[in-house]
């Protein structure tokens, strides 16, 4: 397991406190470790040779490929780094995980890698009972079954208290009698297993580990969206799905803890995204400027083109540094809290502030520096050719 992680901060503590006080307490990615090196290496490894040249089959959502693609990540160890070592995980952390995350280079596969690795397994490595997590954890670590959170619903967002997707134990007290649709779930095309979210007797939320082959679980038609394209994106049904009484995760009624818990996760993780998609957006933006000319000049030499990328740097590097800042003070946090779920998440909601930074500034980064890609491509931008088009459509 990994271990530079340095003294934890408080949280909201870049706010409150001077830099003079913390400056032992904050991490930077100077301070990964070789093992961590070697892994988000891995991952950029990894992009390169099997992603990347297929991007336009995924873009056109061949079939079968998106689910293959996340299956070898599996077999290259990609997708064990959350998973705790007993259940065939590495055990590695949100720091590792986070830079893994940073590392893929494109943005549907990083939708359907986060949607499996983060959402889809978290809950059942967090709150699963040790059945579950015997019986789902090493096939979710080892790329055998892919996992999908459906949570969203057409009449309430991801409100978790706004749910109407219902439960009802059976008559022979063995099942739940699951009814309900859910809305824009990730890798619901292919996903072998989802964490549901339903009311049982219009209670607060509860949630479920529902297997995909079960009688009465269905999907519609994939979501024709602006970008991110070649991730699954559904609607899913649920028709008296029976589940069974060990699938409930958690306690009764308290399945939303499990979403707010897990979401504060995710958004961090998406920062990291982000941040890996801004780096790779400034890196095709500055080697164009040494290719191109305008008016018998290469367009680096132009201030403006050069005021654009000192921008776009500047604020990747910040970007880029609350994510992995806030990552390191959650995964030592989490560490310090052992093996309590309720302490563990407890220290996480220390850092759900930035965590919400991470999320809303790493996106709005991202959306800023693909923006300015597109103007210093000029007419180029806009073709599909060339892949800045596709990042700005992405982003």
């Amino acid at each position: 397991m990994s271990t530079t992680i340095k003294p934890t901060e408080t949280g909201t503590a870049f706010l409150t406190t001077p830099v003079s006080e913390s400056a032992d307490r904050i991490f930077t990615l100077e301070q990964t470790d070789e093992e961590q090196r070697w892994i988000a290496e891995s991952a950029a490894t990894f992009s390169q040779r099997e992603v990347l040249p297929k991007i336009e089959a995924i873009d056109h959502q061949e079939p079968g490929l998106m689910p293959s693609l996340v299956k070898k990540a599996g077999e290259q160890g990609l997708l064990m780094i959350d998973v705790p070592e007993a259940y065939g995980g590495a055990e590695l952390g949100l720091l590792t995980s986070a830079l893994v995350a940073s590392q893929l280079q494109e943005a549907s596969f990083s939708v359907a890698f986060g949607a499996h690795t983060t959402i889809g397994t978290l809950p059942i490595v967090f709150y699963g009972t040790e059945e579950q997590k015997e019986r789902y954890l090493p096939k979710l670590a080892s790329g055998e079954w892919i996992a999908a959170y459906a949570l969203t619903e057409p009449g309430a967002g991801s409100d978790a208290m706004g749910l109407s997707t219902s439960a009802r134990l059976a008559d022979d007290g063995k099942h739940y009698i699951l009814n309900g649709t859910k809305q824009w779930i990730s890798n619901a095309g292919f996903a072998d297993l989802m964490v549901v979210f339903a009311r049982i007797n219009n209670e607060r939320p509860s949630a479920f580990i529902v297997e995909a082959s079960w009688p009465g679980v269905s999907t519609g038609a994939e979501e024709r969206k602006m970008g991110i394209k070649g991730s699954s994106t559904r609607q899913v049904y649920f028709e008296d799905v029976q589940v069974p009484v060990e699938n409930l995760l958690g306690e009764i009624h308290k399945g939303y803890k499990i979403a707010f818990n897990i979401l504060n996760i995710g958004r961090l993780k998406l920062g990291a995204g982000a941040v890996g998609g801004a780096r790779t957006a400034v890196g095709l933006a500055a080697a164009y400027t040494v290719e191109r000319k305008a008016f018998g000049k290469f367009l680096h030499e132009f201030g403006m083109i050069q005021k654009k990328l000192a921008r776009m740097a500047a604020e990747t590097y910040a970007a880029e540094s609350e994510v992995f800042r806030t990552a390191a003070n959650i995964e030592n946090a989490r560490r310090g809290a052992g093996e309590n779920t309720e302490a563990v998440f407890k220290a996480i909601e220390e850092y759900a502030i930035e965590a919400s930074i991470a999320k809303v500034h790493g996106s709005e980064v991202l959306s800023q520096v693909v923006d300015e890609g597109v103007q210093i491509f000029g007419g180029y931008g806009f073709m599909q050719e060339y892949p800045i088009e596709k990042a700005y459509r992405d982003a």
